[in-house]
């Protein structure tokens, strides 16, 4: 950092000391991050004395990555604009697509409704009242290759935010390529495939962790040699940080996720250099603008040194940490709905100033259903304005040097190694999953948070403060419409017929025989898929092996 003039900033200091102690300030104010950080009233050269610019900022684009992971940053490209969607039947999903394309976003991002993330046909008794309902149904290849029809994948980077089930659907998404005469190798995208924070957060899993954990390095591996350019995993936070998590909750127990999944694929043979690279992250920006960019540096520059110093990475692209950032879904009200505008502008805006590769930014009714049209469109036009007007896509890091900022940024890192330690301690990611030591901390934040809100320490406009009376929201809502179950059983019901029912049963027979045997199961799976399998015929083969997750009791 620059040199100050000791003699001149010990006089201002005093003077300002003098000053601010003067200032009647309301009793009982809270000055606190969201995460309820409580900060100083100003922060100067004391707080980054021990920083060493080469060492812990440096220059993007170089090692540990703390101002961003490219040299030009958004000099070169903005980041990719992406609108999670997906509803209803597969053939409104592609007319959603075709719609958001033709307005100027620039990558897909598939939301599946409940039964496929859990692994249910539609006509299972389990799916009654939830198809289509929270994102689109898919049970086939059929519906796989109606949500991309018209939709050149070698042309466009898809997003798939599914878990339990990411192999399945990844599986569908190679087979609709070969079908357009698109090779695997130029397919780009993402799965999101992070099982561990399903188990930690969000609640949707169907094998227990080791087999699910097995599932996802066997789909490493296949991708690395015939998926090069797929991101294999999206580790990630924003589910955590929707449970109640803190930033520095969000960021350690991402990474250590992260750290579990490198040393499981290393432990199966695969070398490194050879899946890294293709690892992602995804990351929530919540309204605090300050401490969620101070936690995006942080996490760059923990990831780079834990892949360097601690699992002996070689190749650059190792140490990269490229992550997509979501704003905070939690943080939108039903109350003024129009005010989560401008909460998810703010948070856009801190994605974007720290170093996202790709943005969602939520559509301001989403708190009270799928976005419509309309709303959706103002929130990709929200990422336009982000990038045309605002004027921070012309330099890079231009918060770097703030003393408020990298004191944050150093205190994150140092709150995210300490509970490194803690989860080492007690023996490792999935002892603490099994323990319930994620579960409770996130319990225990989200608590404090609401009982804060509940004494109006933490003003929520619209929630408990400026709150207008006999509020009307008339903000126009999407409807899933009764006839999506139908239309969408009817189809499932006509794949089912026509399809070859014993292509089917030994494509089954062969996947079963791989995941007994321990061999790689994504061959077998894709040839499922190729057959018209179901979603649910193929997880139920294989709860025959791995059995079912049961998540024991929590006090």
């Amino acid at each position: 950092m620059s040199k100050v003039n000791k003699k001149t900033e010990t006089t201002g200091r005093e003077k300002w000391e003098e000053d601010f102690s003067k200032t009647k300030i309301p009793p009982g104010k809270k000055f606190m991050t969201v995460s309820s950080k409580q900060l100083k009233p100003i922060y100067g050269p004391d707080d980054v004395e021990g920083i060493d610019f080469n060492r812990d900022i440096g220059y993007p684009g170089q090692y540990p990555y703390t101002r961003g992971v490219h040299a030009s940053m958004y000099r070169g490209k903005v980041w990719t604009m992406r609108q999670f969607s997906g509803f209803g039947t597969p053939k409104q999903t592609n007319e959603r697509y075709h719609y958001l394309l033709e307005r100027g976003q620039t990558g897909l991002s598939v939301a599946f409704d409940l039964p496929t993330l859990m692994g249910y046909d539609s006509d299972s008794d389990r799916s009654a009242g939830e198809i289509g309902v929270c994102g689109v149904a898919v049970d086939t290849l059929k519906d796989m290759e109606i949500i991309f029809d018209g939709i050149s994948l070698d042309q466009i980077s898809t997003s798939m935010t599914i878990n339990c089930t990411s192999t399945i659907l990844l599986a569908m998404y190679i087979a609709v390529a070969e079908k357009q005469g698109v090779p695997s190798e130029k397919l780009t995208g993402t799965l999101q495939n992070d099982i561990l924070k399903e188990y930690i957060a969000q609640k949707e899993w169907i094998y227990p962790p080791e087999p699910s954990i097995r599932l996802i390095t066997d789909m490493m591996s296949y991708c690395t040699e015939n998926v090069p350019k797929w991101n294999t995993i999206s580790i990630s936070g924003y589910h955590i940080r929707e449970a109640g998590a803190t930033a520095a909750q969000e960021l350690a127990f991402t990474l250590a996720n992260g750290f579990c999944y490198v040393e499981s694929a290393i432990a199966t043979g695969q070398n490194v250099d050879e899946f890294a690279p293709r690892l992602s992250h995804f990351f929530n920006s919540h309204t605090d603008f300050f401490e969620e960019i101070a936690k995006y540096r942080a996490a760059r520059r923990i990831w780079a040194r834990h892949m360097k110093e601690k699992y002996g990475a070689k190749d650059p692209r190792s140490w990269l940490m490229r992550f997509h950032t979501q704003t905070a879904g939690c943080s939108l009200t039903a109350q003024q709905p129009e005010n989560n505008i401008v909460r998810t502008a703010f948070q856009g805006l801190a994605g974007v100033l720290g170093g996202t590769q790709s943005l969602h930014t939520n559509s301001m009714d989403e708190t009270l259903a799928l976005p419509s049209e309309h709303a959706v469109k103002i929130a990709l036009r929200t990422q336009q304005l982000i990038a045309n007007e605002t004027g921070v896509a012309n330099v890079i890091d231009p918060l770097a040097g703030s003393y408020f900022v990298e004191k944050l940024t150093n205190e994150m890192e140092q709150e995210a190694e300490a509970y490194f330690d803690e989860i080492e301690k007690r023996g490792g990611v999935l002892k603490c999953i099994e323990e319930g030591y994620f579960q409770k901390e996130i319990a225990q934040s989200a608590y404090r948070y609401q009982i804060e809100i509940e004494k109006k320490e933490r003003v929520i406009v619209g929630v408990n403060d400026f709150i207008e009376e006999n509020e009307k929201v008339e903000i126009p809502l999407l409807i899933i419409d009764k006839t999506v179950a139908r239309d969408q059983l009817a189809n499932l019901d006509g794949v089912k017929k026509n399809r070859n029912n014993e292509k089917v049963k030994d494509a089954l027979a062969e996947l079963k025989k791989a995941a007994e045997k321990g061999d790689n199961h994504m061959p077998p799976l894709l040839e499922c898929v190729r057959s018209y399998t179901t979603v649910e015929e193929i997880t139920s083969t294989l709860k025959e092996v791995f059995g079912e997750y049961v998540e024991p009791p929590m006090i």
